[in-house]
């Protein structure tokens, strides 16, 4: 049957379903009790996070192929048609979940703890509702820009993401002798006896809540113990009449609309960062894909609201509760709570590191494995920092995808081009919802002197690496850096990532060649050791797959342990079918999609999956192959998905040294052990979270390195006088 008997449709899941499930996994997190409650609060607020960007480019890419009339069915034989009702039937209960999450769960689990979000308005004694109000008047009023709709005043632009109130109006004339409203009254009249005759007397009006105001505001209460809050829109909603003089509010309820944010760039555009520039504006002007309105909202105001943002019933999701999960986040950092919260972990020296002395020497020594956060990302930056200041450092080139707002590294880049040094940095300005960032920092880093680069055209360059060059006593020397994350010195404290630092000769001619590709039209023939897509490393995986597949139908010992963030790669998938099939034990971490579907008779079930949501997002990308006993490990910045494999420019390089090799195998099978945090992907397609048996040991991964981190750190303060570098085996 060959590999047909794998390719059918129904062996795969679809890729956007499995993205609900993943998302429903962090709701779980949100769900147990056993967390404490503001990490909850947080759980929640990723989940509405996430569902947001769902919205924003999975579904909006989904409408923009029905309406092109793309019929194409996808590897789990849906069409885009197919795939956007299933997703608005699952999200529509995903969102149900949510609320109901908040409402029966967190909500009363607050009030235990003497915090209370005020739900309506009447909930407020006369003390506090008179603080509320003036609070709108001193702060909150003069920000409001009130937009009416009539024959005069089209209906405005609602901003992607934005928290908006919108009301039904009605005229209010008062009797009164006061010359002035007569006037007003006359002016009113003649106003309104030029409007169509089709039009009411009712008008319709809207205003956008501030993003630059607090979403939640304390309300003073007279019990010290006790934290009052009330939303936003709440406080506008209950004075919107001020924003209307001379008109009655026949209703007023919050709304919010999701827009298509699937930039098209034209990649041949003469200047890219223009091009991007003005692709970012029209993101806010993009057609409306979901609109998310308060429970109850008045039939008229809804019905307007349909008509003017072009919006269908199926992409309406009617919410109970406040709009906007998202400031749960900034509720859980509250100052005081600390027993609400898990305990702040803060990352360790790297025990392959000497803090005195010279990064440069230890590189020379032994290659450096870093695993963050459980490893302070310090020596990264450090890295960095100390290259920008040698005098014997020639060149820096860096790749940059995401950076932080205030980064030290991009400072450092900057400070080494006025050094005098040569420095090439590819800033990928395609990092969705980074664009206006990186747009930032190229143009800081093209003032300091620094050669700024766009990568390579209808490709976004997803790669971590940097290559130091110094002149050295024996010669030009070659230090490089290579990770699964991104040069971000804040996600570093917050995702699992691991990155290696080493001298070898045959990595630094490969980073020479990398860079030499990028910034010009050097394609090499072959490379010594790291794989590079989108031309290489697709063929690579499936070789290193069937080569275990060939292993086992000769009878050797054969597996693969792989980890990363998503899998829906068909051709993957189905050679991983086929090495299962021929007996290959098969051991996936994977955090977020997958298309493979476990425990299919004669085909998968040999594959076990799971995924890991925990307090880190589990981001590093690992593969691991037996090989015949010559273990083979590669880590990278690549996952197994077509857009990885095809679409970007990835880097996947292996890690030799047998000390390192040891470390990363004994880090994966904890991870493969955990039996806390750990869900199992079922035949049926579902998620079984494990919970150990009564007499079984609790093995929870991302707590068991934070506490070896720990343990690693107070041992080597105590030998600190006595410190012997690590020399690792095969090294000078």
């Amino acid at each position: 049957m060959g590999k047909s008997k794998y390719n059918k449709p129904e062996n795969f899941y679809n890729r956007e379903l499995s993205w609900i499930l993943f998302n429903y996994r962090v709701l779980e997190e949100a769900q147990d009790i056993s967390n404490p409650l503001f990490d909850r609060l947080k759980f929640l607020s990723i989940t509405a996070s996430n569902l947001d960007e769902f919205f924003m480019i999975r579904v909006a890419s989904l409408k923009d192929m029905v309406q092109v009339g793309f019929t194409k069915k996808d590897i789990a034989g849906m069409t885009p048609q197919e795939q956007l009702f299933e997703i608005s039937k699952q999200t529509h209960a995903l969102v149900r979940d949510q609320y109901k999450n908040y409402n029966e769960q967190l909500i009363p689990a607050l009030k235990n703890e003497h915090i209370f979000l005020i739900e309506h308005y009447e909930e407020l004694t006369e003390k506090q509702a008179e603080f509320a109000d003036s609070y709108f008047h001193s702060e909150v009023f003069p920000v409001l820009t009130p937009m009416a709709v009539d024959s005069s005043r089209p209906f405005p632009l609602i901003r992607n993401k934005s928290l908006n109130i919108a009301a039904l109006l009605q005229t209010k004339i008062q009797d009164t002798e006061s010359e002035a409203k007569e006037q007003f009254r006359d002016i009113y009249l003649a106003h309104a006896n030029k409007r169509s005759k089709q039009e009411t007397d009712i008008d319709f009006a809207t205003v956008q809540v501030p993003s630059g105001l607090p979403r939640f505001v304390e309300i003073p209460s007279d019990d010290p113990d006790k934290k009052t809050f009330i939303l936003l829109e709440q406080i506008i909603e209950k004075n919107i009449g001020e924003l209307f003089l001379n008109y009655e509010v026949l209703c007023a309820f919050p709304y919010r609309i999701m827009r298509n944010a699937d930039l098209t760039i034209v990649e041949d555009a003469a200047d890219l960062l223009v091009e991007i520039e003005h692709q970012l504006k029209k993101r806010q002007r993009g057609e409306a894909i979901r609109l998310e309105v308060e429970e109850g909202i008045d039939a008229t105001l809804l019905k307007t609201l349909i008509h003017e943002l072009k919006i269908k019933r199926d992409d309406i999701f009617q919410i109970n509760g406040p709009l906007d999960l998202t400031f749960l986040f900034k509720l859980a950092s509250l100052k005081g709570y600390d027993h609400l919260k898990s305990s702040t972990y803060t990352p360790q020296p790297s025990k392959w590191l000497n803090p005195e002395k010279s990064i440069f020497k230890q590189i020379r020594e032994h290659d450096i494995l870093l695993h963050h956060p459980y490893d302070s990302f310090e020596p990264v930056v450090d890295f960095i920092k100390q290259a920008s200041k040698d005098k014997n450092v020639l060149a820096i080139k860096q790749t940059l995808y995401r950076v932080g707002s205030n980064s030290p590294i991009v400072s450092s880049l900057a400070a080494a081009a006025e050094n005098g040094k040569q420095v090439t940095v590819l800033v990928e300005l395609k990092a969705r919802f980074d664009e206006k960032n990186n747009i930032n920092w190229a143009r800081k880093l093209e003032r300091a002197g620094c050669h700024v680069i766009y990568g390579l055209v209808g490709l976004k360059t997803h790669s971590k690496i940097t290559l130091v060059v110094r002149k050295e006593a024996e010669g030009i020397r070659r230090y490089v850096h290579l990770g699964t994350g991104n040069y971000n010195d804040s996600t570093a404290k917050q995702y699992t990532d691991m990155g290696l630092l080493t001298a070898r000769k045959e990595i630094g001619e490969d980073a020479t060649a990398f860079f030499n590709m990028l910034s010009g039209y050097s394609e090499p023939a072959v490379w010594n050791k790291l794989i590079i897509a989108p031309i290489w490393l697709r063929d690579r995986f499936i070789k290193m797959i069937e080569r275990e597949r060939d292993h086992a139908k000769a009878g050797k010992k054969a597996f693969i342990k792989a980890k990363m963030n998503s899998l829906c790669d068909a051709e993957i998938i189905a050679a991983l079918y086929e090495a299962s099939a021929a007996g290959v034990e098969i051991d996936l971490v994977v955090r977020g999609i997958c298309c493979l579907k476990a425990g299919i008779p004669e085909i998968s079930e040999h594959i076990r999956v799971r995924s890991l949501i925990g307090d880190f997002l589990e981001h590093s990308r690992i593969y691991y192959f037996h090989n015949d006993g010559d273990e083979e490990i590669y880590l990278g910045s690549a996952d197994w998905m077509p857009r990885n494999l095809d679409k970007r420019v990835e880097i996947i390089f292996p890690v030799e040294d047998p000390t390192l090799k040891e470390d990363i195998i004994r880090i994966m099978e904890i991870q493969l052990q955990d039996n806390v945090k750990a869900r199992i992907l079922q035949p049926d397609g579902s998620y079984k979270r494990l919970k150990p048996g009564p007499l079984q040991k609790k093995v929870w991964s991302q707590k068991y390195f934070c506490e070896e981190a720990i343990s690693l750190a107070k041992e080597r303060t105590k030998e600190t006088s006595r410190f012997i570098p690590l020399m690792h085996e095969g090294e000078k």
